[in-house]
Protein backbone atom coordinates (compact mmCIF):
# COMPACT_ATOMS: atom_id res chain seq x y z
CA UNK A 1 0.00 0.00 0.00
CA UNK A 2 1.60 3.51 -1.49
CA UNK A 3 1.73 5.87 1.51
CA UNK A 4 0.20 9.80 1.05
CA UNK A 5 2.79 11.68 3.46
CA UNK A 6 0.41 14.32 4.97
CA UNK A 7 1.22 18.18 6.41
CA UNK A 8 -2.13 19.71 7.95
CA UNK A 9 -2.52 23.49 8.15
CA UNK A 10 -1.07 26.18 10.46
CA UNK A 11 -1.72 24.83 13.85
CA UNK A 12 -4.18 21.98 12.85
CA UNK A 13 -3.21 18.27 13.38
CA UNK A 14 -3.83 14.65 11.87
CA UNK A 15 -7.75 14.97 12.54
CA UNK A 16 -7.72 17.75 9.29
CA UNK A 17 -7.55 14.56 7.73
CA UNK A 18 -9.84 12.08 8.99
CA UNK A 19 -12.72 12.40 7.25
CA UNK A 20 -10.73 11.50 4.02
CA UNK A 21 -11.41 8.39 2.15
CA UNK A 22 -8.87 7.59 -0.51
CA UNK A 23 -8.55 3.63 -1.08
CA UNK A 24 -5.34 1.76 -1.65
CA UNK A 25 -3.51 4.61 0.58
CA UNK A 26 -2.15 5.02 3.49
CA UNK A 27 -2.59 8.73 5.22
CA UNK A 28 0.58 9.47 7.37
CA UNK A 29 0.87 12.72 8.76
CA UNK A 30 4.08 14.50 9.49
CA UNK A 31 3.77 16.43 12.46
CA UNK A 32 4.45 20.27 12.81
CA UNK A 33 8.20 20.69 14.36
CA UNK A 34 8.89 23.67 16.76
CA UNK A 35 10.74 25.88 14.48
CA UNK A 36 14.75 26.62 15.49
CA UNK A 37 15.59 29.77 16.66
CA UNK A 38 15.44 32.40 13.30
CA UNK A 39 14.87 29.16 11.25
CA UNK A 40 13.76 29.83 7.36
CA UNK A 41 11.14 27.69 5.67
CA UNK A 42 13.45 25.98 3.39
CA UNK A 43 15.44 24.90 6.72
CA UNK A 44 11.82 23.83 8.81
CA UNK A 45 11.09 21.88 5.26
CA UNK A 46 14.28 19.95 5.23
CA UNK A 47 13.83 18.96 8.77
CA UNK A 48 9.97 18.09 8.15
CA UNK A 49 11.28 15.73 4.93
CA UNK A 50 13.56 13.77 7.27
CA UNK A 51 10.19 11.70 7.97
CA UNK A 52 9.28 10.68 4.54
CA UNK A 53 10.46 7.34 4.50
CA UNK A 54 9.77 6.50 0.87
CA UNK A 55 11.26 7.54 -2.30
CA UNK A 56 9.36 9.52 -4.92
CA UNK A 57 6.44 10.25 -2.31
CA UNK A 58 3.36 11.64 -3.31
CA UNK A 59 2.92 14.56 -0.78
CA UNK A 60 -0.21 16.18 0.29
CA UNK A 61 -0.26 19.94 2.16
CA UNK A 62 -3.75 21.48 3.68
CA UNK A 63 -3.35 25.60 3.56
CA UNK A 64 0.49 25.81 4.81
CA UNK A 65 1.03 22.63 4.83
CA UNK A 66 0.55 23.05 0.65
CA UNK A 67 3.54 25.63 1.35
CA UNK A 68 5.75 23.45 3.02
CA UNK A 69 5.24 20.32 0.76
CA UNK A 70 6.36 22.81 -2.09
CA UNK A 71 9.44 23.35 -0.20
CA UNK A 72 10.03 19.97 0.62
CA UNK A 73 9.54 19.07 -3.51
CA UNK A 74 12.51 21.55 -3.97
CA UNK A 75 14.71 19.21 -2.07
CA UNK A 76 14.35 15.59 -3.27
CA UNK A 77 12.13 13.89 -6.15
CA UNK A 78 8.34 13.53 -5.59
CA UNK A 79 5.88 12.18 -7.70
CA UNK A 80 2.96 14.55 -6.92
CA UNK A 81 1.92 17.33 -4.59
CA UNK A 82 -1.83 17.71 -3.95
CA UNK A 83 -2.99 20.76 -2.30
CA UNK A 84 -5.40 21.27 -0.74
CA UNK A 85 -6.80 24.91 0.45
CA UNK A 86 -3.73 26.66 -0.07
CA UNK A 87 -1.34 28.41 -2.55
CA UNK A 88 0.79 27.29 -5.39
CA UNK A 89 2.75 30.72 -5.00
CA UNK A 90 3.03 33.81 -3.68
CA UNK A 91 1.25 35.35 -6.60
CA UNK A 92 -2.05 33.62 -5.20
CA UNK A 93 -1.31 35.47 -1.93
CA UNK A 94 -4.84 37.45 -1.02
CA UNK A 95 -3.41 41.45 -1.02
CA UNK A 96 -5.13 41.79 2.67
CA UNK A 97 -2.31 39.40 3.46
CA UNK A 98 0.35 40.86 1.47
CA UNK A 99 -1.00 44.34 3.23
CA UNK A 100 0.00 42.53 6.73
CA UNK A 101 3.11 41.40 5.71
CA UNK A 102 4.45 44.43 4.49
CA UNK A 103 3.03 46.49 7.25
CA UNK A 104 4.33 44.03 9.70
CA UNK A 105 0.77 43.92 11.18
CA UNK A 106 1.21 40.06 12.45
CA UNK A 107 4.45 41.51 14.31
CA UNK A 108 2.49 44.13 15.99
CA UNK A 109 -0.68 42.76 17.05
CA UNK A 110 -0.38 39.45 19.31
CA UNK A 111 -2.14 36.42 17.50
CA UNK A 112 -3.31 34.76 20.50
CA UNK A 113 -6.93 33.75 19.33
CA UNK A 114 -9.72 35.08 21.81
CA UNK A 115 -13.37 35.26 22.60
CA UNK A 116 -13.75 38.34 20.59
CA UNK A 117 -11.50 37.33 17.69
CA UNK A 118 -12.78 33.69 17.40
CA UNK A 119 -15.88 34.16 15.68
CA UNK A 120 -14.03 36.02 13.02
CA UNK A 121 -11.96 33.21 12.60
CA UNK A 122 -14.59 30.38 12.52
CA UNK A 123 -16.25 32.73 9.06
CA UNK A 124 -12.88 33.32 7.88
CA UNK A 125 -12.37 29.41 8.24
CA UNK A 126 -15.83 28.53 6.58
CA UNK A 127 -16.56 26.18 9.98
CA UNK A 128 -20.29 25.29 9.98
CA UNK A 129 -20.96 22.84 12.63
CA UNK A 130 -20.61 22.60 16.92
CA UNK A 131 -18.54 19.39 15.72
CA UNK A 132 -15.98 21.82 13.71
CA UNK A 133 -16.19 24.72 16.58
CA UNK A 134 -15.60 21.99 18.82
CA UNK A 135 -12.51 20.48 16.92
CA UNK A 136 -11.02 24.25 16.22
CA UNK A 137 -11.12 25.34 19.94
CA UNK A 138 -9.31 22.08 20.30
CA UNK A 139 -6.56 23.39 17.78
CA UNK A 140 -6.04 26.72 19.22
CA UNK A 141 -5.94 25.09 22.98
CA UNK A 142 -3.05 22.97 21.98
CA UNK A 143 -1.59 25.12 19.27
CA UNK A 144 2.13 26.60 20.66
CA UNK A 145 2.02 30.32 20.08
CA UNK A 146 5.53 30.85 19.09
CA UNK A 147 5.55 28.30 16.52
CA UNK A 148 2.19 30.12 15.60
CA UNK A 149 3.26 33.34 15.48
CA UNK A 150 6.80 31.86 12.97
CA UNK A 151 4.51 29.80 11.09
CA UNK A 152 1.78 33.11 10.01
CA UNK A 153 4.81 35.03 9.22
CA UNK A 154 6.02 32.65 7.00
CA UNK A 155 3.09 31.95 5.25
CA UNK A 156 2.27 35.71 4.47
CA UNK A 157 6.35 36.69 3.31
CA UNK A 158 6.45 33.13 0.66
CA UNK A 159 8.15 34.57 -1.61
CA UNK A 160 7.98 31.16 -3.97
CA UNK A 161 7.55 31.42 -7.62
CA UNK A 162 7.91 27.94 -8.65
CA UNK A 163 5.69 24.85 -9.14
CA UNK A 164 6.13 21.32 -9.17
CA UNK A 165 5.35 20.16 -12.74
CA UNK A 166 2.97 17.77 -11.02
CA UNK A 167 1.29 19.68 -8.28
CA UNK A 168 -2.53 19.76 -7.93
CA UNK A 169 -4.89 22.23 -6.45
CA UNK A 170 -7.98 21.46 -4.93
CA UNK A 171 -10.25 24.67 -3.68
CA UNK A 172 -13.57 25.83 -2.82
CA UNK A 173 -14.86 28.79 -4.24
CA UNK A 174 -16.10 30.44 -0.98
CA UNK A 175 -12.73 30.36 0.09
CA UNK A 176 -12.05 33.64 2.57
CA UNK A 177 -8.86 33.16 3.52
CA UNK A 178 -7.44 32.50 0.13
CA UNK A 179 -9.93 33.68 -2.41
CA UNK A 180 -10.71 32.08 -5.22
CA UNK A 181 -9.98 35.07 -6.98
CA UNK A 182 -6.17 34.80 -6.61
CA UNK A 183 -5.79 31.49 -7.71
CA UNK A 184 -6.01 28.99 -10.22
CA UNK A 185 -6.55 25.45 -8.88
CA UNK A 186 -7.03 22.18 -11.00
CA UNK A 187 -10.54 21.54 -9.10
CA UNK A 188 -12.57 24.03 -7.77
CA UNK A 189 -15.27 22.27 -5.78
CA UNK A 190 -18.87 24.79 -5.13
CA UNK A 191 -20.03 26.89 -2.28
CA UNK A 192 -17.07 25.04 -0.53
CA UNK A 193 -14.91 27.17 2.56
CA UNK A 194 -11.12 27.09 3.57
CA UNK A 195 -12.51 23.97 6.35
CA UNK A 196 -13.57 21.92 3.04
CA UNK A 197 -11.03 19.07 4.31
CA UNK A 198 -13.68 18.30 6.87
CA UNK A 199 -17.30 19.51 5.84
CA UNK A 200 -16.73 18.46 2.16
CA UNK A 201 -14.75 15.47 2.63
CA UNK A 202 -16.46 13.01 0.47
CA UNK A 203 -15.92 15.78 -2.38
CA UNK A 204 -12.08 16.14 -1.77
CA UNK A 205 -11.89 12.59 -1.33
CA UNK A 206 -12.94 12.43 -4.93
CA UNK A 207 -10.52 14.88 -6.16
CA UNK A 208 -7.96 13.00 -4.71
CA UNK A 209 -8.85 9.82 -6.34
CA UNK A 210 -8.64 11.00 -9.80
CA UNK A 211 -5.46 12.98 -9.15
CA UNK A 212 -3.77 9.52 -7.98
CA UNK A 213 -5.12 7.56 -10.79
CA UNK A 214 -4.01 9.41 -13.73
CA UNK A 215 -0.92 8.21 -15.68
CA UNK A 216 -1.91 4.73 -13.83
Amino acid sequence: MKTIYCISGLGADERAFSKLKVPGYKLEVIKWLLPEKDEDLPHYARRMRDFIKEENPVLMGLSFGGMVCTEIAKQMEVEKIIIISSIKTAGELPFWLKTIAVLRLNRIFPLRSTKLTQPIQNRMLGIQTEEEKTLVSSLRKKADLPYVTWAVDKAINWKNEWQHPKIFHIHGDNDRLFPIKYVKPTFTIKKAGHFMIMNRADEVSDCIISILQENE
